[in-house]
This record gives C-alpha cells, structure tokens and sequence, in this order.
C-alpha cells in the first residue's frame, strides 16, 4: 500500500445524504481519509457548497497562481464491489466533453492532504504563497474494491490530466472513458484488481452505481488506486476538497513545505513530488518520453541543439497553464503549446512514437515542433537572438522575462 493510501483516516460522519441511509447507517460504509496521507473529512448533504471558481494568474509578469480549478462536491464513502460485468451507467455528455482536449502542462512539486477537507480560506491563503503557478483541489477517499481497500478520488479530467506523467496526459481514450463517466485505476491498482476494460463494477455509497470501467495509466501519485469524474463523486459522496496538488517551480522544497504547513496546521500532510519529475539519465533519442522533463530535453537536443529545454517547459507553462484550457485563444491559438493554426500547418510534426497528422493537442507534437519553431527564429544562439525568438512567439516584451525568469528557475530545481 502506498503513503498516501496508508495516511486515510476514519472521519466521523455528520449531517444526511440524499436517500434511504441515515449519516450513522453510512458510517458502516466506511469513510476515510486517503490513508497515505491522512485523508478524511466529515458527510455533508448534497445541497451544500455547489458554486465553482477557477483561479488563474493573468499573463503578466510575477504570476503568482495559474489554473487552480476549484470545484465544492459532496462528501462521503464509496465502496468497489468488484464481480461479474454488469449494466453500467450512462455517460454523461457534459463531463465527456470536458475531457476532449489536453489542458495544460505543469511539474507537480506537493502532494498536500487537509483530513477534514480544504476549506474556502486555506485555500486562498494557499494560492497567496509566493511562487506557486498553479494549485488544484480533488475529492477522494479510502473504498473497498472486492472486499480490497484502495483508494478513489474524484476530479476534473479536464484539468487534472495535466498533474499526471505525459505518456498518460496524452491518452486521450483514458480521459474520455473518465470524462463520460467510466472509472479509470493506476496502472498498479487495475493489475491488482483484475479489472476489465467495458465490464460494469457497482460503486456504492451515498447511492449505489453500476461504473464501467474505462482503463488503466500510470499515475505517479503514491497510493492512487481508481479515479473518477466530478460528477460521480458528488454522486458517491467522496471527501470534499481533501487534497490538492501544487506546482512552485523556482521555490525551495524546505520554504515552500514550510509555507504550506502553516496553513494545514498539525493535521495535514505532505508529500514531496519534485523527484519523481527528473529524467532518466541516457534516454535513447527516438524513445518515447516517460515525463515532461525527458519531453523537453529530448525535443530541444533533436530539433534544436543549443536551446536550452528550459525554455520549451517554461512556454509550456506560461501558455497553456495561464489559459487553463487548450483554447482557442483570441487569437486562435490551440494546444499546450498555443499554435495558431497557419503556424501549425507549417511547423506541426510528429513527435517520438507517434504517427498520423501531427495533433496541435498532443504534447508529444506539440513540444517538438515548438522546438522547430525556436529554432528557425534563431532560438539556439542564445543571447538577444533567443531573446527575438521567444519574442516572435509571442509578441510581448513581459512575455520574454515570464519565459527567460521561469527557465531560470527549472534550471534550479531540475539541474
């Protein structure tokens, strides 16, 4: 089991969900908190804290905070029976729609869990810190899969694919499947449970659901077991806003550990992410990237030697993340790397492992053939040439220290 599934914590339940159970009937079903960090959190009925917000730094410079989509749901505990396939529920077109385009790229850096939930204050105090781009909250709690413990959380699938390892941001049947309704596992967790793609498993608890299940990626988060979309979890009741991640690139581990600290108080619980971003050392040129760094190296050594792959992750994240979405833009722009589309037609190429037109939406084109791009503009030169470069992708002089201050940093922290 890992630490964020051995943190989960029995919570006391309170208040009354929708339905035939009472809040002392649910607490048999079994609410916890994500054991591996300590993740737990009280019921609360349906009909409390329904609004969203989304949370974005503005493109300019010293951006603080980018992307932080923000969205209250239900709590409560939620049970896999694992059996026979059996009728599944519908999809839901609206969430479907959601998971339609690649959002965003971002290096994750902490894992923070809050047992009884986040609230609206530590929230905004959180996205205050100086350094963080980008924040995003999630539901989840500790269930049972076949008579198995495991933990689910519950998210946007059109944000939170950009938190997770390129190779599974970019499998778009994986986003789809959640985006529907299906439920999706950890690499690890659907091995280990045996799970079959398009058979129907009964999620239990604030209501019953007969879940399709959709597929299984790699996740890189510790302890994650299953995964499913907002709307399923305001269904089954999942912990409220238990955990969140966080990306401060350019901030030191023990300064940003501390700052969050203060704000989760001696409840909370932490896990440092920053390592598992660094690349494997002697990656093969023509090897599909595992992370985002190998990504960025790997497409700024093979389409333009000199460039730093500092530079291609910051415009990744400044233009993707301060848009929160993949556009369009008002310019047109599309894709996690903003290419109008006359641009693409002409510079758009595939990247390793893939084949087909070049998909503006896919990470695995889009970084490659930004490098292209740069390139061409005179990027490998270094000096006031790079400098033109990032200018003509993006005709802003802030634009070009955003870019040039952000690289600095990865340079920092992924040296």
């Amino acid at each position: 089991m890992g630490r964020f599934a051995r943190r989960l914590r029995a919570a006391a339940p309170s208040g009354r969900l929708p339905g035939a159970r009472s809040a002392a009937a649910l607490a048999t079903v079994g609410l916890v908190g994500l054991t591996g960090l300590g993740l737990g959190g009280q019921l609360v009925s349906r009909g409390q804290a329904s609004d969203a917000a989304v949370v974005h730094a503005p493109k300019a410079p010293k951006a603080q905070l980018a992307a932080a989509r923000v969205i209250p749901q239900s709590t409560a505990a939620a049970t896999v029976s694992a059996g026979q396939p059996t009728q599944a529920v519908l999809p839901s077109p609206s969430a479907h729609a959601q998971a339609r385009s690649f959002g965003q790229i971002i290096l994750p850096d902490l894992l923070i869990v809050a047992p009884q939930g986040l609230s609206r204050q530590q929230i905004t105090r959180l996205g205050a810190i100086g350094g963080i781009r980008n924040m995003i909250t999630f539901d989840g709690a500790q269930i049972t899969a076949g008579g198995r413990s495991v933990s689910a959380i519950g998210v946007d699938p059109a944000t939170f694919r950009s938190w997770v390892p390129v190779r599974t941001a970019s499998d778009q049947a994986f986003w789809t499947a959640l985006g529907r309704g299906e439920f999706v596992a950890a690499d690890s967790a659907g091995h280990r449970l045996q799970l079959k793609p398009g058979a129907g498993y009964r999620l239990s608890g604030a209501i019953s659901e007969v879940v399709t299940f959709g597929s299984a990626a790699r996740l890189a988060l510790n302890g994650v077991d299953l995964l499913v979309n907002q709307a399923m979890s305001d269904k089954l009741g999942l912990v409220h806003q238990v955990a969140a991640l966080i990306s401060a690139p350019g901030v030191s581990m023990a300064r940003l550990t501390t700052a969050v600290s203060a704000i989760l108080g001696p409840t909370g619980r932490m896990e440092s992410l920053r390592s598992q971003q660094l690349p494997a050392a002697g990656t093969t040129p023509g090897t599909v990237p595992t992370t985002y760094l190998q990504l960025f190296k790997q497409s700024a050594a093979q389409e333009c030697p000199g460039l730093s792959w500092t530079v291609l992750a910051a415009i990744g994240q400044i233009e993707s993340a301060d848009g929160t979405n993949v556009g369009p833009s008002s310019a047109g722009a599309l894709g996690p790397m903003q290419f109008l589309p006359s641009t693409w037609a002409r510079w758009g190429t595939d990247g390793p492992g893939q084949t087909g037109p070049p998909d503006v939406l896919n990470p695995y084109d889009a970084v490659p053939s930004a490098a292209r791009l740069l390139c061409a503009d005179g990027a490998a030169h270094g000096g006031q040439s790079l400098y033109n470069a990032i200018f003509d992708y993006n005709h802003a002089g802030w634009y070009v220290r955003e870019v040039l201050g952000l690289a600095a940093q990865y340079a920092a922290d992924y040296s």
